[in-house]
């Protein structure tokens, strides 16, 4: 290495556009969520991930949260499912606003239950492994939600207007719901 390679590194590090500049410094960032639970009336305001760095209490904290509140059983979440949800509020402009849960994980006796009440849950729902979570945010609209999410791209977005909730999840990129 010399020091035109030096020089030019640092003009090639000059000319970085600014949204890429600041995206990455949002990245950096820690990412924090905060939760209410409708189910169980609990709360939770949690740093999930610092930089590329997942914490794991936290990631604890959160699978505690979303346990099948019907059984008390737990899992590991997917955590790119925190980052999604982060993603959608800060695409959003909602920093700092609370996701209301509709619904975490879900054991294969408790799908099984919803199931033979509604029609409208998956045999394989991904909710049984940690890989959705149904969610609505205070003081906005769920098509905005769900608009945001389709946006992203990083997974399945169901829309229900009159549960007034949206599903996402980190399976394939796919869409259903009004």
């Amino acid at each position: 290495m010399n020091r035109r390679y030096f020089l030019g590194a640092g003009l090639a590090l000059t000319s970085i556009p600014a949204w890429a500049k600041s995206d990455t410094a949002r990245n950096a960032a820690p990412r924090t969520l905060s939760l209410h639970h409708l189910h169980t009336d609990e709360r939770l305001s949690v740093t999930y991930r610092v930089g590329d760095h997942y914490q794991r209490s936290a990631l604890q904290r959160l699978n505690h949260f979303l346990r099948d509140f019907r059984s008390g059983d737990t899992i590991a979440i997917d955590p790119r499912i925190y980052d999604l949800l982060f993603d959608v509020q800060h695409r959003l402009g909602g920093d700092g606003a609370v996701f209301e849960i509709i619904s975490g994980y879900r054991s294969a006796q408790t799908n099984t239950m919803l199931r033979r009440a509604s029609s409208g849950v998956a045999r394989k729902s991904l909710h049984m492994s940690g890989k959705a979570i149904d969610v609505r945010l205070a003081d906005m609209p769920t098509r905005s939600i769900r608009d945001a999410a389709v946006a992203l791209a990083k997974g399945g977005v169901g829309y229900y207007p009159k549960s007034d909730f949206v599903h996402l999840d980190t399976g394939r990129v796919r869409r259903w719901g009004a």
